[in-house]
């Protein structure tokens, strides 16, 4: 009789985690062109005339319309009407539209052309939103960086969206299932990507000893077109999903302004999502930061020219290397033997090591700090997979605000104190880059598997765009305090290597004190209320 039981590709491990793959590698490219300019931000200053606040607004630029014209709200209400395949389609089209726009601005065929122009003598001022002080141009921004904040605003609209859509896509593939393990999974392999532009964004824009600043994002922009054909791979797949279930795309039930009520009077919801807002706004903005951060506090000295380690071919290798510390991590984790488990492990450990040597040996700020989501590929298969079957989400989160606060007041002042010593300034950098990776593998692992439990599944959609907005409303202004506490406490420096990061680093850990702050309140009222934050999500 079960054998005459029909069975979908949900229900099979390989195609499930097939869609997750295709789900995981968009958000892959995505996040890649996120932080595309920032290995390159001391580049920026000197071929385009960005100083921090120029870059810090473009860069904040990015969510300014998921923010201020509630784009994401919209993004939501279109996910639970439309569906997810329909929505991962629309965004990626987005996304890529954006990149190329983006591309243009910082291209050399935009200096001295009519939009260069006519951006520098427009968007000087925007009413109301400069009385607000959140205008996302100023008089005297340089015009390439208003234009590609142009493009970088509507490439946030479809990253954002995109993101609300997998965790959506991840629920209705994984619900009942490992979804936590699902989603930590999705973003360990998403964060590869910022590993994998701090090597290469650096890599295009020198390659061939010409700086080309313009190289660095068409590298970004293809891997938008390959982001777009995972999306249209994964919309056949979903169909073929609904086609076997009888479930529509289209809600039977319509959107209602009262359903964001229900979201909205839910204090569990309102806890996740302020502390998702402060977790975020000290990882996210830090990241577009970090490389400029190191060049500024670590002593480094560039190998000698025409020796291996000055050599671009080491840059492929250190990659190489990189993706074996991922995939042997990764792989361990869901091994039987234990031969294999620790032959796997043991063998990422190595090339962790490895990889560290070249970083050191190239004496690069962008390599070192391309460990970031490293040591969370390890580990992030065995958070989701403990939440899973034991529960703990809440305290995983506190855990996570701890090793924040502990990992930017070690940037804030350890980390100068060991300027002028090579070898103990590199290897402090790396300790406390794998720590904070690691930390930030804590909060998909724990926190996107919890909404589901927080709000009706007809409205996640729109609970998840809403958590996004909130969220990027810290993405927005993070980037851009940071440059402008960097301008205001480094009166007259130019180099862009000498700039004291003390204030910006404190800044973010208060932010980890308040996200401590309020993962403790989480934790009483979820035990207060009952809303199972706590317990894991598949019962045996």
């Amino acid at each position: 009789m079960t054998q005459a039981i029909q069975k979908t590709l949900r229900d099979s491990a390989a195609m499930r985690w097939t869609a997750l793959l295709l789900l995981a590698l968009a958000m892959f490219c995505s996040y890649i062109f996120m932080d595309i300019l920032s290995p390159i931000k001391d580049l920026m200053q000197e071929t385009r005339g960005w100083d921090s606040t120029a870059f810090g607004t473009m860069q904040g630029s990015e969510v300014f319309l998921n923010v201020f014209a509630f784009f994401l709200i919209f993004a939501g209400i279109i996910l639970d009407k439309m569906g997810v395949r329909f929505t991962m389609v629309l965004s990626t089209v987005v996304m890529l539209v954006g990149a190329l726009i983006k591309w243009y601005a910082v291209s050399e065929s935009f200096i001295g052309g009519s939009l260069d122009t006519w951006f520098t003598t427009h968007l000087n001022y925007i009413p109301l939103f400069e009385e607000l002080g959140v205008s996302p141009f100023y008089e005297g921004m340089p015009a390439s960086a208003k234009c590609a904040a142009c493009g970088f605003m509507l490439f946030g609209c479809g990253c954002e969206m995109a993101g609300i859509t997998v965790s959506r896509g991840i629920v209705k593939w994984f619900k009942g299932r490992e979804m936590a393990l699902a989603m930590g999974s999705e973003m360990a392999l998403a964060r590869l990507g910022v590993a994998t532009v701090m090597i290469f964004s650096p890599y295009f824009a020198r390659l061939g000893g010409v700086v080309s600043v313009s190289r660095s994002v068409a590298f970004g922009v293809v891997l938008m077109c390959i982001a777009l054909i995972m999306a249209i791979v994964y919309f056949f797949m979903d169909r073929r999903l609904d086609a076997q279930t009888g479930e529509a795309e289209e809600k039977d039930d319509p959107f209602k302004i009262s359903d964001i009520g229900q979201i909205l009077t839910s204090s569990g919801f309102w806890l996740v999502a302020l502390l998702c807002v402060l977790y975020y706004s000290a990882i996210f903005p830090f990241q577009k930061y970090a490389v400029n951060m190191l060049q500024c506090n670590l002593t480094l000295t560039q190998p000698e020219a025409g020796t291996f380690w000055a050599g671009e071919e080491v840059t492929i290798i250190q990659y190489v290397i990189m993706l074996i510390v991922a995939a042997a991590g990764f792989a361990s984790n869901f091994q039987k033997k234990d031969i294999m488990k620790y032959g796997l492990l043991g063998l990422s450990i190595a090339s962790l090591l490895a990889y560290c040597y070249m970083g050191f040996m190239r004496q690069s700020a962008e390599s070192i700090f391309a460990v970031f989501p490293l040591l969370a590929v390890l580990i992030t298969p065995i958070l989701g997979s403990y939440v899973d079957h034991k529960g703990k989400a809440a305290s995983m989160l506190i855990l996570g605000s701890l090793l924040l606060i502990a990992c930017h007041l070690t940037f804030a002042f350890v980390l100068p104190a060991f300027k002028g010593n090579t070898v103990g300034g590199v290897a402090i950098a790396y300790l406390t880059i794998l720590v904070l990776g690691s930390s930030f593998s804590l909060v998909p692992a724990s926190l996107w598997p919890s909404v589901p439990k927080l709000v009706d599944a007809k409205v996640i959609g729109s609970a998840y765009a809403l958590i996004f907005w909130i969220q990027n409303i810290g993405l927005w202004l993070f980037p851009l305090l940071i440059g402008k506490v960097l301008d205001k406490t480094n009166p007259g420096v130019t180099d862009p290597t000498q700039f004291n990061y003390t204030a910006p680093l404190v800044m973010l850990a208060v932010l980890g004190v308040l996200a401590l702050v309020l993962g403790l309140i989480l934790k009483v009222v979820d035990k207060k209320k009952g809303i199972g934050l706590e317990e894991p999500n598949i019962k045996e």
